[in-house]
Parts: structure tokens; C-alpha cells; sequence
């Protein structure tokens, strides 16, 4: 079928693109579309086909890069010329002129048509191609028409409509093209309107952009339009700010467009009534389609026509719209270093972990219900609203967040004043003082035994730890029962980690954070912010002792120097790629020495990985190429850096700090009260501060015994034909997983499908907000930032001391070589990102505070650092030359040399 009206219900994105069965969709509403109809997709590839097209299609794509431009250019316009000299076959031409000519009326004059390219690949919920394929106004005429309509079909093969589903990753063979075919509005005034501000994200507004004659001269850029905001519910106009409009698209009497200048700066293109009336057509088209939609609209003859409608692909999702109370959340994967999608089964299991955690309240919660903890755009997002609505709540909200993430607890302090938040305005209610005290009267008197006996609370803390550790043991030959019995597994012991570990381990890193807060308060630091005072502090919790991480590290570099101590295993790693040592470790095929070594660090380790929060990502026990890659970094650091001699100098640097701090506050008034309060909270600090990392260590060995558990599972449906490969599986819910062990029915396949397109749509994202707001609104940046110059940025000093270096930005470390002494410049660490440390000169990353995991193993490591550095990974490039200081945050750019990032 080559042509289908757009009042057609045959009408799909297959046969009809993005564009066309949009407008299908509008007209069907009963909205104002201009009469017309689609060529369908089938029409194309009879015309490809019938012209030999593919092959040449075919070449060109074979000779192009998406980071070449030039490339991408002469592929463009190799192929268009092809499809420029070559015709419709004689049954699509036939089609075409019946369907325009039932478009015309009994006038002797020809109705003006316009021509839109209309891709399946555009105009989606995930992605727009807004503008990468071409559009033919005011055509006239059957040789007019079919020329417009080859050069829409070659408009697929634009260099940028190539390059972005190259970006995207879409196969370019299943990119299809429709073209659609409407009577032309002669618009008076014509633009864009969007039901929710594109900018802010604020669902409530609907934002207009208007001028006069088409509404090309607006989508192309050339005009400065009229901008006029409205409320979306009662249509009240906000506010207007008229552009010069000097421009206008007009139609020409033959055929065509032209440009023509006009003076219309003080002319409003649409009256008060147009934009109310407006705005009610957009809630309308909005309500149709459940999501917020980009709109592209006509005025002629007082009537409004809609030209389009596409989603606003550049909003990020929300978890749910309200607007009385505001609800708040804040990004989980920013505390954590991980700013990329989590997987479905892994948002199951973090959210396991916390309904574990309200038990100890009195409180039974469901993951799959749970509002503290929910997801959006595949992440995870913590609710802080309900805390900052109660006076004790917002101010426990404003220290942590201080200590965490001091970009967000900004955005939340400017969110305070937000009457429909009510912030500090709640009221503690009698039942929650008795869930509190559940919690908080056993703490107090373990924060105090602890406090006193510090080094017994952390030995206890560590045997706790090795007790609840517990290894499955899965039997029974059927698969759906072996499956059943692993999601059992995996539901006990992720919702028993808070539950058993939190009553132990608050105390410890309370009573730790308690001594850094008295350690401050005592030396003087407290009141001299950025002083010689608060950098001793940082020194001070160097080199702290029984970090999980810490040894990690440690771990790995003495695996580095058994391989170094064996001349043939350090020409083996010397020789070999990083990809080729792991699949020789894999294969068992290292040198004896390094295979011992790699071997037993595994053992230790290889539960870990990148993104290891997420129970759907690979360890790297299962792909070790990042260890490896590190390893050979390590060969190259001289024996005076070595990592086991820079701790150990760290160790002796804190303590060093500690006295300096004693003195000083030796010399105060109450000095000799003063000192002894340094130094006791300071040896608590040390002792009490490195536990930290240990309950998410705990937690990533726990998930590793369940994600090896699942990929055999993995392996038995992968056998039967259920799913695809192994690790298909988290790709599932966890009620989707409990579905299937139940033999229940299931399009598996496809839910994995999607599953898996929208975790890698969400990967491509660039930019993630740190808050989300209930009403719409994101938020990106929080720290505001002084403007000292153009060569100098600010960020959070978290590890003192001043570096030069190259800068290295680096996205992900599984493909990252760090030289020693560079820069590292990051979005943000978890713990696999911790070898890249002990080579690294400095490092600054996009998120994090004075107590996330990266600020914490930079202090013990002595490497300056400066975090919650918006865009750092846009704003430095590398290859410049750069000084760290890590006790003031300013990062000061010396040579502006610059390559690629990786």
C-alpha cells in the first residue's frame, strides 16, 4: 500500500513514520490537522529497490565515521544525487497524482501542498530527529510534487540525520522514510508551543514561540519570535517578551517560499485571545498523548491548525507530577558515584535493601511499593520532601546532604522558600517519636560504648559482618524450582543488610563524624573555613586504618609487585594489551606468578566492579580487562610513589596533623581542655571514620553470591529458549523473575527488549539533574561559583594539597589507561574506580562532598582533589595543564593543550 489518508486507522509508525502517525493521531482527536495524506514507507523501498539504491547506500556508509564530519558530507551527497536522478516507478507516480488530486477543489487553481519528510525514526518518546529531514512548502504542480517528494525520501540520508542515528546507535537499514502530504496553511502567524517549559522542566507552563507569515523562519533559526508563557491549567499569560521579527517566510505565487523583511518589533503575533485559546488546544493535545509534547502550529483566518506534535524528549522523567505538596528527591547514583541507568532487577534489589532498613521503625515496607526510594529515567531517586517538612527533619537534611553533597543541600536551601514545599512547617506526630525511639534510644547507648571502647566496636562490627555473610546453597535438577529458590535467597538477604547492620554500623559512623564535627569545633577550624586550621582536619583523616577500599587498593598493588619481582610475567604484562591479558587470565594462561596473583586478588575482589551498586552489571571476575589495564599502570610507578609507601606516608602525615592541631589549640583559652579534645576525637576519628565503606562492601559481596546464583539461572532459560543470554535476566523485575519461576506466561523476549532500549536510551543521556521536583522542575547545578576569571573553575576542597598535571577526563574506567601524575577528571567514583587513585596526581569530579567515597580514599591516598565541579568533564579538556588545589577548590587552568577525551 503506497498511499493512506491521514483519517486512515491503517496508519502506523511502520508505514506512516513518526511524523505522519502523529498527525493520524491528531486528526482522529477531532484537532484542527490540515486535510492530506501519507506515501507510505512501502512507497520508498519500492523506489530504492526499483532504482538500485541500497547498493549505493550501502558503499557510502562503509566510507563514513560518525566523528567525521567530512565524511559524512560526502556520503550525504553521493547518495542524494543518486536518488536525484532516479524516478518513481510508473504505479507510485500514478498513486501519488490520484491522491493529490482528490486533495484539490473544483477551483480551476491548484491547491498549495506541503511536503514533510516523515522518518520511523523520528518524532519518538525517546527521540525526537526534530530537523533531520528536509521539508517543502507551498508546492505547486505534479512535477513540483514529485520532486519535492524524491528529495524528501534523500533527505534520510542527510550527513546529519546519518551521524545522529550513528550517535544513537540505530542500524541505518532500519531506517525507513514516509512522506506526508498537506494542504498549506497560508499562516498569518505560526512557531512552536511546548506544554511544559522546556528550560525549567515545570509541567504547568506551556511556553509559545510565535511569528509572523510561516513558521519556518522560527524552526530554522533566522527570526528573533515572540516568547510568551502561559499558566497551562487556566491559560493566564505569565508574561510576553516581544522579538524583533524583521524576518517573515512568505509564500510565493508560483510556488515556493521566500524571505522578506519586515518591520514588526512592537507587532504582538498573536493577540491575548490566541495565546489563551492556545494554550487550551496544547492541554488538549497534551491529555491525548499523557506526556508533554512539542507543538507546531498555524493561524489563518483566526483558525488555529496543528502542523505537528512530538514529545519534549529533553525533559527528564519525573517519578509523579504534583504540585500541593511539592515532593523532592535527590539523586541516589550521585552519593554513589554512579551516574549512569541501573539496570530493572538491580532497582529491585536497592530498594530491597532499603524496606530491610524500615523494620527497624516498626515499619513493613514493599520495594515494589516503596515511595522513599523510586525510580525515574532507569535511576534511583531518594525523597526528601516529608524530611525537610518537619524543623528537626530539615535541619538533620541540611548537616547530611552538607557532608554527602553539598551541591544538593544548595538547590534544597533554595527550594526551602517555596511555600507549596512547607518546609520546617510539619509537625512531629506521637507515632513517629515512638518509631524513632526504636531506633535511636538502643543507638544512644551503643554510641556511647562505642565512643568509649572504640577499637572493640570495630572489631565487633567486622565479626557481625563475616557472620552475615551467608553462601546459598541452591539444589533441586528443575530450573523454575532453582530459579524460585534464588529469588528467595535474594529477597532475605538484601532486605536483612539494613536491618541487621544498621543498628551496629550508625553508631560507629556516627560516633566517627560526631569526633570530625568536636575535632573542628576544638582545633578552630569551625570558623576559619579553607584555613591552615580545617586543611590539618582533612590531614588528619589520612591514612585512616580497616578501609575496605584502602586495602583493596593495597591488594591489587601487591599483585602488581609479584608480577614486577618476576622478570617473564613483567615482560608478558609489558607486551600484551589490556583485552589480551584478560582473556589470558580467563583462559588461565598468565604466566604462573601473575595468574597466582591476579587469581587471589579476585578471590578477594572480583565481586566488585563498576557501577557494582547495580546488581545487573559485570564484575570483574566476569570481565577483568579494567584490572588489568590498572595493573599495567602500576608497573610504571617509580619505587617512591610506590602506593603501600604513599599510605604509610599518609598515616604518618595525619598523625603529624593531629599534633600540629594540639599545639594550636594548646595555645587557646581552656588550651589544656582543648588539647585533650583534639586528640581524643582525632584517634577516634582515625579508628572509627574508615568504616564507611565496609556495609556496602558487604552488600557488593552479598549481591555478588546473588548475581552468580541468577547468571546460572541465566544459563538454564538461555538453554530452553526463554531469554536471549545469560544476563537477559536482570533486564527483568523481580516480579517479572518470580512470574517465570512460576512457569506462568510471558512475551520474556520482549519485555527484555524494552528493558534493554530503555536502560541504553537512558545511557546516552548527558546530562543528569541532581534534584528532581514534583512540579517538573530539575536541577542540574548547586554550588553557586565565583567568577575569578576565565582559566580558573571552583569546586568543593575535599583532600588538601596542590598538584600541576595533564588533564585526563575519563567516562568510564573499563577502557581508561591513567598515566602516573595525571589528573584524573571524572563524573563521579565508586569504588572500582580506586585503583585509577593510587597512579592519579589529582582528581576532580562533577558530584560528591566532604564524606562520599571518592573524597574520603583521596584524603587517605594524599591525593589533592576538588569535587561537585559542574560540567568538569565539558569544561576541561584532555591534555591541559592544570593546578589542583585541594584545600581552596580552585582548579586553575595553565595551558590550554588539549586532545580528545575519552
Amino acid at each position: 500500500m503506497y498511499i493512506l489518508q491521514l483519517s486512515s486507522t491503517k496508519v502506523t509508525l511502520a508505514n506512516a513514520g513518526g511524523k505522519g502517525m502523529n498527525l493520524a493521531r491528531l486528526a482522529s482527536a477531532g484537532l484542527p490537522v490540515p486535510g492530506g495524506f501519507v506515501i507510505t514507507t512501502d512507497a520508498y523501498q519500492t523506489f530504492v529497490n526499483a532504482n538500485g539504491l541500497q547498493n549505493v547506500i550501502q558503499v557510502q556508509l562503509s566510507n563514513s565515521a560518525v566523528n567525521d564530519a567530512q565524511s559524512l558530507d560526502n556520503a550525504s551527497t553521493n547518495i542524494r544525487k543518486a536518488f536525484s536522478e532516479s524516478s518513481p516507478p510508473s504505479n507510485i507516480r500514478s498513486a501519488i497524482l490520484e491522491a493529490y488530486a482528490s486533495l484539490q477543489s473544483t477551483s480551476s487553481q491548484l491547491i498549495p501542498v506541503a511536503v514533510r519528510s516523515s522518518a520511523t525514526t523520528e518524532d519518538l518518546p525517546n527521540l525526537s530527529f526534530a530537523g533531520q529531514q528536509d521539508t517543502y512548502l507551498n508546492v505547486i504542480g505534479q512535477e513540483q510534487l514529485l520532486k519535492a517528494i524524491v528529495n524528501c525520501w534523500s533527505s534520510l540520508w542527510t550527513g546529519r540525520a546519518i551521524g545522529y542515528r550513528m550517535r544513537n546507535e540505530i542500524q541505518q537499514e532500519e531506517a525507513l522514510l514516509a512522506v506526508v502530504v498537506q494542504a498549506m496553511v497560508q499562516s498569518e502567524a505560526a512557531g512552536v508551543l511546548f506544554t511544559a517549559n522546556p528550560l525549567t522542566g515545570l509541567r504547568g507552563e506551556t511556553v509559545i514561540d510565535a511569528t509572523l507569515g510561516l513558521g519556518e523562519a522560527l524552526v530554522s533559526g533566522q527570526v528573533d519570535p515572540d516568547h510568551y508563557v502561559a499558566d497551562g491549567a487556566s491559560g493566564k499569560i505569565k508574561s510576553r517578551q516581544l522579538g524583533d521579527k524583521k524576518i517573515a517566510i512568505r509564500s510565493k505565487p508560483g510556488g515556493g517560499v521566500e524571505k522578506v523583511s519586515e518591520v514588526t518589533e512592537n507587532q504582538q503575533a498573536l493577540d491575548d485571545d490566541d495565546i489563551r485559546r492556545l494554550t487550551a488546544l496544547g492541554a488538549k493535545i497534551q491529555a491525548g498523548y499523557g506526556f508533554p509534547q512539542d507543538v507546531e502550529w498555524a493561524l489563518a483566518d483566526h483558525n488555529l491548525y496543528i502542523l505537528q506534535s512530538r514529545p519534549i524528549t529533553s525533559l527528564f522523567p519525573i517519578p509523579y507530577e504534583q504540585t500541593d505538596p511539592l515532593d523532592i528527591w535527590f539523586s541516589f547514583g550521585a552519593v554513589q558515584g554512579v551516574l549512569g541507568a541501573i539496570t530493572p532487577l538491580g532497582q529491585d534489589a536497592i530498594r530491597m535493601i532499603f524496606c530491610g532498613g524500615g523494620r527497624l521503625f516498626g515499619v513493613k515496607l514493599r520495594y515494589d511499593t516503596l515511595t522513599i526510594l523510586t525510580p525515574a529515567g532507569e535511576r534511583m531517586w531518594v525523597k526528601i520532601s516529608d524530611l525537610l517538612r518537619h524543623p528537626i527533619g530539615v535541619r538533620a537534611a541540611n548537616v547530611f546532604l552538607g557532608m554527602i553533597e553539598p551541591s544538593v543541600r544548595q538547590i534544597m536551601i533554595d527550594l526551602e522558600g517555596d511555600p507549596q514545599l512547607g518546609a520546617g512547617k510539619g509537625k512531629v506526630k506521637l507515632s513517629t517519636l515512638r518509631a524513632l525511639s526504636r531506633f535511636f534510644l538502643p543507638f544512644l547507648g551503643r554510641l556511647i560504648a562505642t565512643l568509649r571502647h572504640p577499637e572493640k566496636a570495630r572489631s565487633d562490627f567486622n565479626d557481625l559482618l563475616d557472620s552475615e555473610l551467608v553462601r546459598p546453597v541452591i539444589a533441586g535438577e528443575d530450573p523454575f524450582i532453582r530459579l524460585a529458590r534464588r529469588l528467595d535467597f535474594m529477597r532475605d538477604r538484601t532486605e536483612a543488610a539494613f536491618y541487621n547492620l544498621l543498628p551496629r554500623f550508625v553508631p560507629l559512623l556516627g560516633g566517627g563524624m560526631a569526633m570530625l564535627n568536636l575535632l573542628n569545633k576544638a582545633s578552630g577550624a569551625e570558623v576559619q573555613e579553607n584555613s591552615e586550621f580545617s586543611t590539618l582536619v582533612m590531614e588528619a583523616t589520612r591514612g585512616l586504618p580497616d578501609n575496605v577500599t584502602t586495602e583493596m587498593d593495597l591488594a591489587l598493588w601487591s599483585a602488581a609487585t609479584a608480577i614486577q619481582n618476576e622478570p617473564a610475567a613483567r615482560a608478558f604484562f609489558q607486551e600484551r594489551g589490556a583485552a589480551e591479558l584478560a582473556d589470558c587470565y580467563l583462559a588461565g594462561s598468565l604466566p604462573d606468578v601473575a595468574q597466582l596473583a591476579v587469581g587471589d586478588f579476585m578471590t578477594q575482589y572480583g565481586m566488585r566492579g563498576i557501577g557494582e551498586i547495580d546488581l545487573g552489571r559485570a564484575r570483574w571476575r566476569e570481565e577483568p580487562v579494567t584490572i588489568l589495564r590498572t595493573l599495567q599502570s602500576y608497573l610504571q610507578i617509580p619505587p617512591e610513589q610506590a602506593p603501600d609507601v604513599l599510605f604509610e606516608r599518609g598515616a604518618q602525615a595525619a598523625q603529624s596533623a593531629v599534633d600540629k592541631l594540639a599545639v594550636q589549640a594548646r595555645r587557646k583559652p581552656s588550651g589544656w581542655l582543648r588539647e585533650k579534645l583534639v586528640r581524643f576525637s582525632a584517634r577516634r576519628v582515625r579508628i572509627l571514620l574508615g568504616v564507611r565503606e565496609a556495609p556496602k562492601f558487604y552488600a557488593v559481596r552479598m549481591m555478588g553470591y546473588v548475581r552468580a546464583e541468577l547468571l546460572a539461572s541465566g544459563r538454564d532459560f538461555t538453554e530452553l529458549g526463554y531469554i536471549e543470554k545469560p544476563e537477559d535476566l536482570f533486564f527483568l523485575h523481580f516480579g517479572e523473575l518470580e512470574t517465570l519461576s512460576r512457569k506462568e506466561p510471558g512475551d520474556w523476549k520482549a519485555l527484555i527488549s524494552r528493558a534493554r532500549q530503555a536502560y541504553e536510551n537512558e545511557n546516552r543521556r548527558k546530562q543528569v539533574p541532581q534534584v528532581l521536583v514534583s512540579d517538573g522542575r530539575t536541577f542540574y547545578e548547586g554550588m553557586p561559583e565565583a567568577e575569578v576569571s576565565k582559566d580558573v573553575i571552583s569546586g568543593s576542597p575535599v583532600s588538601p594539597g596542590m598538584v600541576e598535571g595533564n588533564v585526563h577526563v575519563i567516562l568510564d574506567p573499563r577502557g581508561a589507561h591513567l598515566a602516573p601524575g595525571e589528573i584524573l577528571v571524572c563524573p563521579g567514583t565508586d569504588p572500582a574506580w580506586t585503583p585509577l587513585f593510587m597512579v592519579a596526581g589529582g582528581l576532580i569530579t562533577e558530584v560528591g562532598g566532604m564524606m562520599t567515597h571518592g573524597s574520603v580514599v583521596a584524603r587517605e591516598y594524599g591525593i589533592p582533589a576538588v569535587v561537585g565541579v559542574n560540567k568538569a568533564t565539558e569544561r576541561l579538556k584532555t591534555g591541559q595543564h592544570i593546578r589542583v588545589d585541594g584545600s581552596t577548590g580552585k582548579i586553575m587552568i595553565i595551558e590550554q593543550r588539549a586532545s580528545d577525551s575519552e
